[in-house]
């Protein structure tokens, strides 16, 4: 049960200053609250035996005065100190989890879905904090104070009595013991069936206008109401646990009232207990009460935090596949990349997506990359930007394999606008930004000019200040790519890699930034992969790749005399583009 503290060791012990304080001044504001039930039984005595004077009263009166704020002072400060640790530990899980999702590679995010994430990140996190704060409290509260409590009525009042009323506290550990258990499994699968809502809501609400498309609104709500309910049972399965504390631990506390009450006026019959004493005794087993519940909340809230602990964990142990070298190489710019005989499979995968790739890229040159829809050409991308691991051959950069160099140094050299547009909910100025961060209006109207959006934010309401909204949901498809090629124009990297960016504007845009790209790149290298040829004609090399191999290679009048795959395609469009302009 008390595992979860274990798996929190590195945490208490880093604010063991603020722990010890938080305990210490808990067990204090605690004593102070048993003092008040003795001068309560004490006065009741002085009256029953008519020996309470005005000056003794006075004194009582006064000295419960001092008690009271006392222990309110303590107990604020207690308080703070104790949730205000559960808050810090809840604020750096939160920033262990995201330093570790920005870490991690597509292989993670195949396997855990966003929604499963935002569950881990919010409700797991919000029990692992209850935890650290409530958990410790009633963790004191039902041993130090307790035991406090027992040994005021024991030693000062009658073991006999107090053993007696204490009779049911073994079968309360029991009964605790079992709902404990039920707990920890029944929680584990109420979260899990919570992220699964999670990620289906997400994708919902991404989706809604395909899902309006299609007239699939019922049905989404159908499947909707399934998880929804699925989620309401297995949280129905831990409440019922739940509902069985509270009248298991009434049951118990009533026993020993009944036993108290019974034995302790049989004792004072036998002048064996004064009236003052078993008013006292009683007033410290109402005392009790909260400690027994504290023993039922403690069970709870521990196993709720380990089974919460134990989901988070399970996350941040799982190993980035790619990592910076031990020693990383540096090298100051960009002469040429060389590609090495690179082969690659995806994770799960038995077969190659890339194959005996040898590619020799000359700084400046600019190389087009086309072929088939799955010929690899992403693929050849990710591999540039280390986001898989298992490539067999090199890629050499500046005579350094790339997998010599400090993933962070390599990135910071590429500009790349993927073929999924990713609109941030800001701004277009914050959009442009995440490109430069200290990028001012001119470079970015600058780069808005290359990528062709001038006169389209001419027509926004608010210009660079325009919120885009959920994922771009503001913007076109056509617009997203212009704000995306912007993003990476800003920059302005050694190595800019476009990968389908060019698909959703139409030929006299992309002709215009194809001529951009021409005249402001000339000394930097560029990679363009584009389903539409006349995207990559001016480049100095094309590769043309099928299933994972290069199949043809050279400039692009070499391509057209070589009557393979590339001149076929080119001629279809060509012949298509002008029965579109007839």
């Amino acid at each position: 049960m008390f595992a979860v503290f274990k798996k929190l060791d590195w945490f208490f012990k880093y604010y063991w200053k603020r722990y010890s304080f938080a305990v210490i001044a808990l067990c204090t504001a605690s004593a102070i609250g048993l003092v008040p039930p003795k001068l309560i039984g004490f006065t009741i005595d002085q009256i029953h035996y008519n020996t309470l004077t005005m000056e003794l009263l006075q004194s009582i009166i006064l000295l419960l005065i001092i008690l009271l704020v006392a222990h309110y002072t303590i107990s604020f400060l207690w308080d703070y100190t104790l949730f205000g640790g559960a808050v810090i530990l809840e604020k750096w899980m939160r920033t262990k989890l995201m330093t570790h999702f920005l870490k991690m590679t597509p292989t993670f995010f195949g396997k855990y879905r966003t929604g499963d994430l935002m569950a881990r990140s919010t409700n797991d996190l919000k029990a692992i904090s209850q935890t650290a704060g409530f958990g410790v409290l009633t963790l004191v509260d039902s041993s130090i104070f307790m035991l406090m409590i027992i040994a005021m009525m024991g030693f000062t009042i009658s073991w006999k009595l107090t053993l007696a009323a204490l009779l049911p506290l073994p079968v309360m550990a029991i009964v605790m013991n079992k709902y404990g258990a039920a707990i920890h499994a029944r929680f584990m699968k109420a979260q899990d069936a919570f992220g699964e809502m999670n990620n289906d809501v997400l994708e919902s609400i991404r989706g809604v206008r395909v899902i309006r498309a299609f007239v699939q609104e019922v049905q989404e709500l159908q499947r909707f109401d399934k998880m929804t309910e699925d989620v309401y049972l297995k949280n129905m399965e831990v409440t019922k646990i739940d509902a069985l504390f509270e009248p298991t631990m009434k049951i118990l506390v009533g026993l020993s009232y009944t036993i108290g009450l019974g034995y302790g006026a049989f004792l004072v019959f036998e002048n064996q207990l004064t009236l003052g004493d078993l008013v006292t005794f009683n007033v410290y087993l109402g005392m009790l009460i909260w400690p027994m519940f504290a023993v039922g909340e403690l069970i709870n809230i521990l196993q709720r935090g380990n089974a919460s602990l134990d989901r988070v964990n399970a996350t941040l142990d799982y190993k980035a596949d790619v990592t910076n070298p031990e020693t990383a190489q540096k090298i100051n710019s960009v002469s040429s990349i060389n590609f090495k005989q690179v082969c690659f499979s995806y994770p799960g995968t038995n077969y190659h997506q890339l194959y005996d790739i040898d590619l020799h890229v000359p700084k400046g040159a600019t190389i087009g990359v086309v072929g088939k829809t799955g010929a690899g050409k992403t693929s050849l991308f990710k591999l540039m930007l280390r986001q898989y691991p298992g490539m067999q051959g090199e890629i050499v950069i500046s005579g350094i394999p790339i997998g010599e160099l400090n993933l962070a140094e390599l990135r910071s050299w590429i500009g790349y606008v993927p073929q999924d547009q990713m609109m941030f909910s800001k701004t277009i100025r914050e959009n442009i930004q995440f490109g430069h961060s200290e990028a001012t209006d001119e470079p970015i109207y600058r780069a808005l000019d290359l990528a062709c959006f001038l006169d389209d934010l001419k027509q926004l309401p608010n210009g660079l200040d325009t919120e885009v909204g959920e994922s771009g949901v503001t913007l076109s498809g056509g617009q997203k790519q212009r704000v995306a090629l912007a993003r990476a124009f800003v920059k302005d990297p050694e190595i800019l890699i476009l990968d389908d960016s060019l698909s959703a504007v139409d030929g006299k845009t992309e002709a215009m930034i194809i001529k951009h790209l021409r005249n402001e790149r000339k000394s930097k290298t560029t990679f363009i992969a584009a389903h539409r040829l006349s995207a990559v004609t001016h480049a100095d090399h094309i590769i043309v790749l099928e299933r994972g191999k290069i199949v043809e290679e050279g400039t692009h009048e070499e391509l057209l005399k070589s009557n393979g795959w590339y001149k076929q395609q080119y001629e279809q469009q060509q012949l298509e583009e002008t029965e579109v302009g007839e």
